[in-house]
Order: structure tokens, then sequence, then C-alpha cells
């Protein structure tokens, strides 16, 4: 019996005694929770939100600072600091045939004041991206952004918001570069766009906003992280919260043009909706939308990289007088060696 006892003691001298309670204990599976009740967990949420944050690309001399946070638990939005916060929505995809495996992501970014042309307190304005997964609830890494859209002068007269597939823009697994118009806030998803608006929108002397926080609001009527000020009437936050940004008639008009094409959002509210094509060729074709009664306008490239013809009249003259229509599309005319 003693040798026996010296035996085990033996072995109790290299394997210690652990609880039976702790040796059976089992991590326990992340816990899934879904404070704004839209399907889909927090964490999930804010890992797409972090991943895909935009760069936003803001002017120097923007006379409102940087985007600004706003006091949590009150119904009226009240800016509490001028940081550079960001505010983010998820929510499952709103366009007819997207599957169940698509979210949509919008970016707010919210202004203490529009400071341009007929300025306001309070400006409110974001980009949004539409994002699919090959498993709803999977990891972020996982998630490749199919088209992003640039809210800008969003149902005005004024309106240039613009939408491309985000290969178009290599941000399939990243944030898209995004221009800020300093003063009005207009979105661009590409900086010599800014000069297609209305006549005030210039990019000029930009710089990269370094983002303080990224915030969750959740949805309109289940608010997250105090964001009660969603809701109102001080400014049309909540209308761009109910909204998609990728309706299906929009997508489709996308998909039949070239990966190189940036497209107007809202063809026929502005004297320039064409298609903008973004690649490096000069010989490239801009075409018109689908109605075929929309002007078209031209890329230029240079050594600098695309740049877009700085005037709108005498791009538009280049190609009517001297291109040839081939299909849908007008196509410049060669140049001469």
């Amino acid at each position: 019996m003693q040798g026996c006892a010296l035996v085990v003691c033996g072995i109790l001298l290299i394997f210690p005694l652990v609880p039976l309670a702790q040796s059976q204990r089992v991590e326990p599976q992340q816990q899934f929770v879904d404070s704004d009740r839209d399907g889909l967990n927090d964490e999930l949420e804010q890992s797409l939100l972090e991943k895909f944050a935009p760069t936003f690309m803001i002017g120097r001399q923007e006379c409102s600072s940087i985007p600004a946070e706003f006091a949590r638990d009150v119904s009226l939005p009240n800016v509490k600091e001028e940081n550079g916060t960001i505010y983010g929505q998820v929510f499952p995809s709103k366009t007819p045939g997207s599957g169940a495996r698509t979210v949509e992501l919008h970016f707010y970014h919210l202004w203490r004041q529009d400071c341009g042309a007929h300025s306001h307190s309070l400006d409110a304005e974001h980009v949004s991206a539409l994002v699919r997964s090959p498993m709803l609830n999977g990891r972020a890494v996982q998630w490749k952004a199919l088209y992003w859209y640039a809210a800008a002068h969003e149902d005005t007269v004024c309106d240039v918001s613009q939408i491309t597939r985000a290969v178009t823009l290599k941000a399939e697994d990243r944030g898209a570069t995004v221009w800020i118009s300093p003063g009005k806030h207009a979105s661009f998803l590409n900086q010599e766009l800014c000069d297609r608006g209305c006549g005030r929108d210039r990019c000029e002397e930009m710089k990269p906003l370094t983002i303080q926080q990224i915030v969750n609001l959740g949805e309109l009527e289940e608010p997250m992280n105090g964001s009660l000020w969603t809701a109102s009437q001080s400014w049309p936050l909540a209308a761009k919260m109910r909204t998609s940004d990728f309706p299906a008639f929009s997508v489709a008009r996308l998909e039949t043009l070239p990966l190189t094409d940036i497209g107007w959002f809202n063809p026929g509210r502005h004297p320039a909706q064409g298609i903008i094509a973004i690649s490096d060729s000069t010989a490239d074709a801009i075409g018109t939308t689908g109605d075929d009664t929309l002007t078209a306008i031209s890329l230029a490239s240079d050594s600098t990289g695309n740049a877009l013809e700085k005037t709108y009249r005498k791009t538009v003259h280049a190609i009517g007088a001297s291109g040839r229509r081939v299909g849908n599309v007008l196509q410049p005319k060669p140049r001469q060696q």
C-alpha cells in the first residue's frame, strides 16, 4: 500500500491537482448582442464600421473645423466638441435581390455648421458602402464592399451625388478616399469631381482627417450610444437614416457601365449628368446614362495622374463637336500624333 501511495504521490508531483470545475471549464461562445434590433451583432457592426471607415480629405481652411461629437441622451443635437468623431449606421440591405448576407454601411460626418452659400447651423452629410459576406454574422475580414455612394447636395437642384463599384475605387477591402468640399461638406469620390457642383465646391489644400472615434448610431427607432438626437427635425439626418443609397434601379444602371466609371446618382439634376470615366487612357469614352438625353464630359490624363478637364464648356464642346457616337457612348476623336 505504501508503495502505491508513493507512486501516486510521484504522479501528483508531476501533474498537480486541478479543481474539477476548472478542468471542465469551456470558454463561452461570443454573446450575441443586438441593441438596435436589426438582426446584426453589435460587435460585428462596430468591426465593419472600423474596417470600411473612409479616408476623409477635408480643407485646411475649413471654416467649421472638423466633424463634431454630439452630447448623449438629449433629444436635440448639441455639439459637445469638434474632435473628428464619425458616426455610423449598419443595417441589412434593403435592395431587392441583394441577399441576406448583404449589409449597408452609412458613415455620417456631422458638422457644427454649414458655412457656405446659404449657411445654416448643423450639417448632416454622409457616404455609404454596400458590403457582402459568405456568412451573415461572420468576421469582418470576410466582408467585401460591392459599391460606394457619396452624397453631394443631396435632394436639391444641385444634387451631384455619385455611385460606383468598389473595385473602381480599389476600396473592396477598406474604406474609400472621400473628398469633402470646405464649407458645404458635399462628399466626392474623386477630387476633381468637386469642381462639378453648382460652382462653389472646391477641394483644394486638402488634408486627411484624423478620426477620433466611430460611434454606432443604431437605428432611428432603436438608437444606440445615447444618440436620441438622430430623430430631431433640426436637420435631415433622420431621412438619411431611413433611406437606402443603393436602390435596385441605380445599381442596375451602374452595372451596365464599364468598371472605370463613376455615375451620377440622380442623372438629370446637373447640366453635366454624364458618367465620369477614371481610367488612365485619354482616349476613353464617357457615356451618357440610359435615357440618352444627357451631355458627356471627359477625363484628361497628365503626368500627375487622372484629372478632369478644368472647364466644363470646353470639354463638352471638344467631345460634342468632334466626337462620333458608338452605341450609347460618345467617342472622342483620336488625337493627332
